[in-house]
């Protein structure tokens, strides 16, 4: 190989390794702000006396359960997304989780 790949590649590997090391500590530090933000809301809510209801156990999402237990996950996530007015994404994902 030319000697100009290899100084590329002396290059370019601490290169993204670094990167990567700088966004795993960007996630990390994500998700200790989440973290700070659900135990605040968490103290919020029990002062102000309201119930936090669980994302699978509100009345409106039985129909998504139902359609779960039935396999018809595509029309559980379609109903999902129309209770919540999450996008495809959420939706999936938080069927998934169901």
């Amino acid at each position: 190989m030319d000697i100009a790949v290899y100084l590329a590649l002396l290059v370019l590997i601490p290169l993204f390794a670094w990167l990567s090391s700088a966004q795993e500590r960007r996630l990390k530090r994500l998700d200790r702000r989440i973290g700070e933000l659900d135990r605040k809301t968490d103290l919020i809510l029990r002062h102000m006396g309201i119930a936090q209801q669980e994302a699978g156990r509100a009345p409106e999402l039985e129909r998504v359960g139902a359609l779960l237990k039935d396999g018809k996950k595509i029309q559980a996530i379609a109903a999902y997304r129309e209770i919540t007015g999450a996008d495809l994404r959420e939706a999936k994902e938080a069927v998934d989780r169901m």
